[in-house]
């Protein structure tokens, strides 16, 4: 497949161009779904946010042509202010989306009647820019196509100046996937697959058939698919497929063929909720994505010859296919942007702009991004709230003993995380040994019972409980095998297949570290369960107030905001003379 040539004008950054100079950049992502800003100053990675944790609304929107013109207006102005800095003063702000590059629904093969409108807000984008933030001027708005604003959010916010790229996602402009390297800023396109073929749009409309809500729950069909049997592969082989050029065919099959469209009646308390050839299906194109991932990883090898592979796009939140790149393919890294969805695409859009300015790009380093409170303003709003609290000498030591009693424990500390995952920052905390645990905890947050959570586990005895994918996994991309002698003991976090979803550890987060370790101390166990710090439906905190509101409507037994720790029975401690 040769590099497509609609591609070719955004990969060649000239860094001894005359007037090269250190950039000053906002990165948006707003077009489809889960908008988002990041800011990026002389190739450092400053701030990003989703819109969602301001707007407390999920996803930000849904992915609607009517909604293409919405801004994340909260999230821009945070960043700025985070970079202290007023519109005026940005070099450059990164769209991640290029209308010059879009081609009409009906010739790209699409059953999208208003792409149009989505089209010609994206081309209004610099005057709806330079109206939210007065002072900017509509000049400096510059496009980035999607699938390269996704691919550089892996590949320049990665530790690795070289690396092979792999974006996949439901669709950009024009095509719905990018396979490239980046050698010290510079992207080389090796092949993009156009639409209307899309691993990511195939996977979506397999949500909605199974009655989730697409754009939005494919990570149960994943879930899912561990209940079921591929009894379906051979089939969808017929119809998925690499095409050993760097490309794939890949158009929605009709699934009445397998299993009938299924409406969410709510009855999904347990796996058997519905039929089983629902679950059979899910697991049917769960391994087909996975082995097509791996076909395309491998041709993709054979092109660079990179020891390290890098991805992004929302098929990359798939973490069972990544273990599968990781095993399979001959690449002897994989490294996965935490924010692979379209939240990610801010951060890419900025910081291909940095790079092609010249900037020498950092890592990103963490995905703590957002925003964080000192712990004096943290413990301004628990006394505004009237809410009793300490501040112990030995925090971890106090939150390690609750834990160790089978407590469950919100827990808020630091800068929030950009992306889906909870990584520490804003996480519900558990013991994983009751197995009973799991229900409970799906019940605390209001969700389907066939859904694991996750572990958290302490770096240095990672190796010993999981393997099958990588050590260390930071960001809980990667599903690893559970040990057969630690699965009774960390039931709650074993799914049903024998795998868990890794998040491991170390003095990156010393209060988090120093909690399991006082946890491991009085159970043995080097792991805890981490699941994200929020109910059903509802964005991940971000505030203090967020995790107030929290704390007051489930049944937690704890709340930790920074050093400060809150208990029920302190705050909802039964009035003098009331019974129970």
């Amino acid at each position: 497949m040769e590099c497509p040539r609609f591609l070719e004008a955004h990969h060649e950054p000239d860094p001894n161009e005359e007037g090269s100079q250190p950039m000053r950049v906002l990165g948006v992502n707003a077009l489809f779904h889960d908008p988002s800003a990041a800011l990026v100053v002389d190739g450092r990675v400053v701030a990003a946010a989703e819109e969602e944790r301001f707007s407390r609304r999920k996803h930000g929107k849904r992915p609607l042509p009517f909604a293409a013109w919405e801004l994340p207006e909260k999230a821009m102005a945070w960043c700025l202010e985070e970079g202290g800095l007023r519109p005026q003063d940005l070099d450059a702000v990164a769209y991640s989306f290029d209308p010059a590059l879009a081609k009409p629904a009906e010739e790209m093969g699409l059953p999208d009647p208003w792409d149009w409108l989505r089209v010609q807000y994206a081309e209004r984008a610099p005057q709806f820019l330079a109206t939210a933030l007065p002072g900017l001027s509509p000049s400096t708005v510059r496009f980035v196509p999607h699938e390269v604003a996704h691919a550089a959010s892996a590949a320049l916010a990665s530790p690795f100046p070289v690396a092979s790229v792999l974006s996949l996602d439901g669709r950009g402009e024009r095509s719905s996937h990018l396979a490239g390297r980046y050698d010290h800023g510079r992207l080389e396109v090796l092949a993009s697959q156009e639409l209307p073929h899309s691993l990511g749009l195939v996977y979506e409309s397999l949500t909605e058939h199974l009655g989730f809500l697409r754009s939005s729950d494919e990570y149960k069909v994943m879930a899912l698919a561990s209940y079921g049997e591929p009894r379906f592969l051979d089939d969808l082989r017929e119809v998925l497929y690499a095409t050993g050029d760097g490309g794939f065919v890949a158009e929605v099959p009709d699934w009445e063929r397998w299993a009938p469209r299924r409406t969410d009646d709510g009855t999904w308390g347990t796996a058997h909720g519905g039929r089983a050839e629902h679950a059979d299906l899910a697991a049917s194109v769960q391994a087909r994505l996975e082995e097509v991932l791996v076909d395309l990883a491998t041709w993709l090898h054979g092109q660079t010859g990179d020891r390290v592979l890098t991805m992004a796009g929302g098929t990359a939140l798939n973490c069972v296919a990544n273990s599968r790149v990781w095993r399979e393919s001959p690449f002897e890294e994989v490294w996965v942007q935490p924010a692979a969805g379209d939240s990610g695409t801010a951060l890419g859009a900025a910081l291909q702009l940095a790079a092609e300015a010249g900037d020498t790009v950092e890592p990103m380093g963490s995905a703590a991004l957002g925003r964080a409170w000192g712990d004096e303003a943290l413990a301004r709003w628990l006394r505004t709230a009237q809410v009793p609290f300490t501040t112990p000498d030995d925090l971890p030591g106090e939150v390690g003993r609750i834990l160790a009693d089978n407590g469950v424990v919100a827990w808020f500390d630091g800068r929030a995380e950009l992306g889906p995952r909870a990584l520490g920052h804003r996480s519900l905390l558990a013991h994983p040994g009751p197995v009973e645990n799991l229900e409970r905890l799906n019940d605390v947050k209001g969700r389907e019972q066939f859904r694991p959570v996750a572990p958290m586990v302490l770096l240095e005895d990672a190796a010993e409980i999981f393997s099958g994918g990588p050590v260390p996994s930071p960001y809980m991309l990667f599903v690893h095998e559970v040990a057969p002698a630690w699965r009774d003991r960390i039931a709650a976090v074993v799914h049903v297949d024998g795998t868990a979803r890794i998040q491991t550890v170390d003095d990156s987060t010393p209060r988090l570290q120093a909690t399991i370790r006082a946890f491991k101390e009085l159970t043995g166990l080097p792991v805890v369960v981490n699941t994200s710090l929020n109910t059903a439906g509802r964005p991940m905190v971000d505030d203090p107030r967020d995790a107030l509101e929290l704390f007051g409507s489930a049944p937690v037994d704890a709340l930790v905001l920074g050093p400060h720790l809150v208990r029920r029975p302190d705050v909802f401690a039964a009035p003098s003379g009331a019974t129970a």
